[in-house]
């Protein structure tokens, strides 16, 4: 018996014939190398999985027994044939999938055979090598259907007879088929809200006028243009995903759509009002010929004018990262109010302002990263700029200061990362007979700030409180090979908080570092660095992860693994060290902590005689050698003075005896004593 985890009802498992495996009123005859459905199951079944087996026909009689049957699975198998009456006696079968088999072979038949389900609710084709013709055939008489897949399939071309009776269809699913054109295949559709058409090659979409569609997916097609419908009619799209394109032009938009979701990354997207010479193209249309048959019809597009028409006034989401974007039109983003997440990432952006009058109240996630930014504009009054941002992104840009003030109103911002721009962070010293120091970016007194990246910024000698009044939690300093020339004194207003820590290639040799304050440490990275000496204050922190790849530690300490931290650490990385083979003692403790992950083990290596071992595998010979090496130097040091000591006391026992009369006769003669000889 097992507690079910629904109702926490108890439900029975038991092993059926077949070597399939019964729960409840589901069988599973997964990867049981069956090459047809056993007929000794029970009968009342609901659902049937026969994934992953070598089943070829499924005959007339395969389902006699399975009355009850609702949902069935032949993913995976060899499936050329359903013949016309398996289905006779499952006319409640709602789910039933068949992806990945053979059915092109006899699709003719097979279809047949799907006609007698008067109540099928789901059908999947996908990966069985169908065209749009045998597609057609196969769902012909399929009226009931709600989802459809014939993704991974072999369809070129769409017109209205390859769905036309699927009227109650709400989702679709073409992707990774060869479709290069679509001619009116879903007018028929009205009940369709998903439609996924991903992986194509569709050169554009125009005239698209599916107003009762909620999701549309074309990308990763070939897409240059997307035009939608000239029409003030209400489109329930909500979703609209047109990345991995090649679209030129910011898209078209229906006038009235309920979109809050816009997917346009990795397009070759710019605008041309203004170009970059300084010409202006605010007056240049372009003109569309539509021929259908023996009609013609041109449409006339203004290149920007377009998009003012559309409302989007619902848009949250806006990605038009992986673009050629230099510049924002005006008034842009003022259309969007209920903007939460933009991302602008990987353009060509050279500035980007920000001002009270924007509407961008709802904006939680900006992200500028990765263009040539050199100026971030702002408008600092006593109003609100980006009161709700909660994560800003400006990596790898050319800026070299942020506007002051800029961060007085994010109230809620947690994460900023400026990482690969040349900025300082305040305070900086002003140089001789200057009033005022170097440009600089004031972080100090932001409360709500957890994430900082300023790795690869070029920091220097930090000093003073450059983190006073924040709570930071994550700070990565990487890549600054002159940020740590002093102590990490510059720190200390974050020792409480600081729990993830990365020094990573900042040159950080075996100077006294002290880490003993930063008792909230629970990640620390010392990678790329010149460490000769493992830094003992560590050995006080409760670190779970320590990374020390990339440094020139011979050794760590013998008795890590009885420290602090060495009870507490769950991961360490160690390769590419110069360690010594004959002091791995700490090495061997470490493969006894139980629960410790050491993820590059097998590149640690140390160092004996000019050759480089895995500690792992030491050969016999070397092990002795190190024996040797590290034996008790008192024991070899009485080794070595035993013989010396032996040999002299031979050598004066010899002279005494050689000696004895002579040493007598000079004893009395001194000391004046007669005795008997």
């Amino acid at each position: 018996l097992a507690v079910g985890w629904g109702s926490g009802a108890v439900a029975a498992w038991a092993t059926p014939p077949g070597s399939c495996e019964l729960v409840q009123s589901t069988t599973d005859c997964t990867g049981r190398w069956l090459s047809s459905i056993p007929g000794n199951l029970q009968g009342d079944t609901e659902e049937l999985l026969l994934d992953d087996n070598t089943i070829h026909v499924l005959g007339n009689a395969s389902l006699l027994s399975y009355h009850q049957l609702r949902r069935l699975s032949l993913i995976k198998n060899r499936l050329e044939l359903i013949e016309p009456g398996a289905f006779l006696r499952s006319q409640g079968l709602h789910m039933l999938s068949l992806a990945d088999n053979l059915l092109f072979t006899n699709y003719s038949l097979t279809a047949a055979a799907l006609s007698a389900l008067p109540a099928l609710r789901t059908l999947d084709l996908s990966g069985n090598r169908l065209t749009e013709d045998m597609v057609s055939v196969l769902v012909w008489n399929l009226s009931s259907l709600e989802s459809l897949s014939v993704a991974r399939n072999l369809i070129m071309r769409l017109d209205s007879s390859v769905f036309m009776n699927l009227t109650q269809l709400l989702e679709l699913n073409l992707e990774k088929n060869y479709i290069f054109e679509i001619e009116q295949a879903f007018e028929g559709l009205q009940r369709l809200q998903k439609l996924n058409v991903a992986y194509n090659y569709l050169p554009c979409v125009v005239e698209f006028g599916l107003t009762q569609l909620r999701v549309l997916n074309v990308s990763n097609n070939v897409i240059e243009w997307f035009l939608a419908l000239e029409s003030d009619d209400l489109f329930e799209l909500e979703v609209l995903d047109l990345s991995h394109n090649r679209l030129l032009f910011f898209p078209v938009l229906p006038r009235q759509s309920k979109l809050h979701s816009l997917l346009l990354k990795d397009n070759e997207m710019s605008f041309y009002q203004r170009l970059p010479n300084g010409t202006s193209l605010a007056d240049v249309t372009v003109q569309f010929l539509l021929i259908d048959g023996n009609s013609t019809n041109v449409t006339t597009v203004s290149l920007w004018d377009e998009i003012c028409h559309s409302n989007l006034s619902s848009l949250r989401l806006l990605d038009m990262s992986q673009n050629q974007v230099w510049y924002l039109p005006e008034g842009f983003l003022a259309q969007m109010p209920s903007l939460t997440h933009l991302k602008l990432n990987q353009n060509c952006l050279e500035t980007f302002h920000l001002s009270e009058g924007d509407p961008l109240a709802l904006l939680t996630e900006l992200d500028l990263s990765q263009n040539q930014l050199a100026e971030l504009g702002a408008e600092v009054g006593t109003g609100d700029i980006l009161p709700n941002l909660q994560l800003f992104n400006l990596s790898t840009n050319r800026l070299r200061v942020l506007p002051p003030g800029v961060f007085t109103y994010t109230r809620k911002i947690t994460t900023v990362d400026l990482s690969h721009n040349r900025v300082d962070l305040c305070p900086q010293p002003a140089a001789a007979g200057e009033a005022e120091g170097p440009p600089c970016v004031d972080i100090r007194g932001i409360k709500t700030l957890t994430h900082l990246s300023l790795a690869g910024c070029g920091l220097r000698g930090l000093g003073g409180h450059p983190f006073q009044g924040t709570s930071l939690m994550h700070l990565d300093l990487s890549d600054n090979h002159q940020a740590l020339s002093r102590d990490l004194g510059w720190l200390q207003d974050l020792a409480l908080t600081l729990q993830v820590l990365s020094l990573r290639n900042t040159n950080l040799s075996s100077i006294v570092v002290d880490f003993s304050a930063f008792n909230s440490l629970v990640r620390l990275d010392l990678s790329g660095n010149s460490l000769t000496v493992f830094p003992t204050s560590l050995g006080i922190l409760k670190l779970r992860s320590l990374d020390l790849r990339d440094n020139c530690l011979p050794a760590l300490p013998p008795d890590i693994t009885r420290t602090p931290l060495g009870r507490s650490l769950r991961e360490v990385y160690l390769s590419r060290n110069p360690y010594n083979c004959c002091t791995l003692g700490w090495w061997d403790s470490l493969q006894q902590v139980e629960g410790l992950q050491v993820p590059d083990g097998q590149e640690v290596t140390c160092s004996y005689a000019s050759r480089t071992l895995s500690p792992r595998a030491l050969p016999e010979p070397v092990l002795r050698s190190c024996r040797w090496q590290t034996a008790d130097l008192a024991l070899l040091y009485l080794v070595l003075a035993l013989p010396t000591c032996l040999t002299l006391l031979v050598a004066v026992a010899i002279v005494f005896l050689t000696l004895k009369q002579k040493l007598l006769k000079m004893v009395k003669s001194r000391c004046g004593v007669s005795s008997p000889y």
